[in-house]
């Protein structure tokens, strides 16, 4: 059963500086002392509540080394919502998003919904990327930007509650096709009962809605 409205399809990238803190956190609410370079790609999921929707989660996490690129680049196509993390400590962390933005546009388009998450926000007294500026390079790639640390949990949640939200509203606005395929979306069950609900029954006989369903197949290595 799909029990849920949507399915969203996301990609968490960032170059070493605890994306994958960000997830395990996210998921599993624990932290990973010891620092792991991700291989490949690595999933986690989970299911959330958003504006009256319920919208269950996959969330990509990519790998930063060259020699992956070419496989990580199929999955940015299947994906509606993309997380560029920076460490606030670390300035070309920050830097390098713009190249991992260019990145991210060439294989999905300017229709991906991104957020700036600005990690290790628990460093304060060792920041080098103030507030201000992020927030500007957000707006620069139409996202949200949001602090965060993976070590205490704060605003982890947060971060995939409001990239949630951002593609729900584009959805709202007509900016994006749920049943278009070349967005990764999927929809469940719930929301398929709501919109034969929403057809009066006098005209349910005479009007046929279709759903396509996509054919991915996801590997994780």
């Amino acid at each position: 059963m799909k029990n849920y409205n949507y399915l969203f399809n996301n990609f968490i990238i960032d170059e070493g500086v605890g994306k994958s803190c960000l997830l395990l956190q996210y998921v599993d609410q624990k932290f990973r002392n010891a620092h792991q370079i991700t291989m490949g790609v690595e999933f986690g999921t989970n299911i959330i509540k958003s504006n009256s929707h319920v919208i269950k989660l996959h969330i990509w996490d990519t790998a930063g080394q060259e020699s992956f690129s070419s496989m990580i680049r199929a999955y940015y196509r299947n994906a509606i919502g993309c997380i560029l993390v920076f460490d606030l400590t670390d300035r070309k962390s920050f830097e390098a998003l713009i190249r991992w933005h260019n990145e991210v546009l060439s294989c999905t388009g300017n229709d991906i919904q991104i957020i700036i998450v600005g990690n290790k926000s628990d460093l304060q007294n060792k920041r080098e990327v103030q507030e201000k500026e992020a927030q500007d390079l957000a707006k620069q790639f139409n996202g949200n930007y949001i602090e965060a640390s993976a070590l205490t949990g704060s605003n982890v949640v947060q971060i995939f509650e409001i990239l949630t939200e951002q593609i729900l509203q584009e959805i709202q606005s007509g900016k994006i096709d749920p049943q278009n395929e070349i967005y990764g979306i999927k929809i469940g069950d719930f929301e398929k009962r709501r919109n034969s609900e929403i057809i009066p029954k006098s005209q349910r006989q005479s009007v046929q809605v279709s759903y396509p369903i996509q054919s991915q197949k996801w590997e994780c290595c």
